[in-house]
């Protein structure tokens, strides 16, 4: 009887021994990540973000196809001049994925997500001045469903222009492109004007809805004396950054951009923040999010450091010659 019963609880025992991986397996259930680009697809940023942002998660043991599951989708399409119904059918699929939190970098992306998904959690990146478009209640306590990392301050208006000022010294007038259905690029342009006026340039808001709006801004600014071009991080502006480099190199137009790809691709300077590595400190939010923390407890964070970057080459084919001085504070000189 004993050795029955001893038989009987070994036997009993193994088989629970057995079962007890896949209940932790089945306990150990998969989060769900959704990530609303503002950018195409096959965009060098895009591939750069997606980059820095799984390799964020990954250092805090989010794993994709292990424990986590990452949907990505492109609200833009490079090549179609209008991406609205894009724009239209990537927020429609977010809200058949119901995910546990979303990831986006655009201030419209931002706006639609919290109106038609506002319990689920957002991280933003690069975002212009949150509480000003009412996507936060404070930077310390966001107090609703959203909360992230801001693009720039407004005032980086300020030294866009004076950077223009001082590498192009016959500057005279400054065209500010914007595309305006994002509201969030406009910010900074206040500041713009103040510092214009203290340098005595004169500049313009110059409002683009495609490609032929952008050719004609630049050829027409392109035809007055001392002329040059502020770009401000934008995900249209982005997607446009080719036809934008390569008109101002055509048109001898000095232009400074918010973003070091620009630079990079051919332009004359730029000066902001890497949204790669916004993307990348998204990913702690995301995964205190994932384990228990709310939005609203966590900090808006703004940029601590900002990156000048000069394109020699693009200035030798504008004919500028910049000074020892700006080449100084440069962080990245491109030969």
């Amino acid at each position: 009887m004993f050795d029955i019963r001893r038989r009987q609880f070994i036997m009993l025992l193994g088989g629970a021994a057995a079962a007890w991986p896949l209940v932790a397996r089945a306990q150990q259930s998969v989060r769900h990540i959704g990530v609303l680009m503002a950018i195409a697809e096959d965009d060098p940023d895009s591939r750069a973000n997606v980059a820095a942002f799984e390799q964020g998660l990954a250092q805090r043991g989010w794993i994709s196809g292990r424990n986590v599951r990452i949907d990505y989708r492109w609200a833009v399409d490079r090549l179609a001049v209008d991406s609205t119904e894009k724009y239209k059918a990537a927020l429609a699929e977010f809200l058949a994925l119901s995910p546990d939190v979303i990831v986006t970098s655009n201030s419209r992306t931002l706006r639609e997500l919290r109106q038609v998904m506002p319990t689920v959690p957002i991280v933003f990146t690069m975002i212009y001045e949150p509480v000003a478009q009412g996507f936060v209640e404070s930077l310390a306590h966001p107090g609703g469903n959203a909360t992230g990392l801001t693009a720039m301050e407004a005032t980086i208006g300020a030294k866009w222009l004076e950077l223009l000022s001082e590498m192009v010294p016959a500057l005279a007038r400054v065209a500010y492109i914007c595309n305006p259905s994002n509201p969030g690029p406009l910010q900074p342009f206040a500041a713009v004007e103040t510092a214009a006026h203290n340098h005595a340039v004169a500049v313009a808001l110059a409002a683009v809805h495609g490609a032929t709006d952008i050719e004609t801004v630049m050829s027409t600014l392109a035809r007055e004396p001392g002329a040059g071009l502020i770009v401000p991080p934008d995900g249209f502006l982005i997607n446009h950054r080719k036809l934008i480099i390569e008109l101002a190199a055509r048109d001898k137009l000095p232009a400074i951009y918010g973003l070091a790809s620009f630079a990079a691709q051919g332009g004359l300077a730029s000066f902001g923040v890497k949204p790669s590595e916004q993307f990348r400190q998204a990913a702690e939010y995301v995964d205190r999010i994932l384990r228990g923390e709310k939005p609203a407890n966590l900090p808006v964070q703004q940029p601590t450091r900002y990156a000048l970057v000069i394109n020699l080459r693009a200035a030798k084919t504008l004919g500028l010659n910049i000074s020892p001085t700006v080449l100084a504070i440069a962080d990245e000189v491109i030969e």
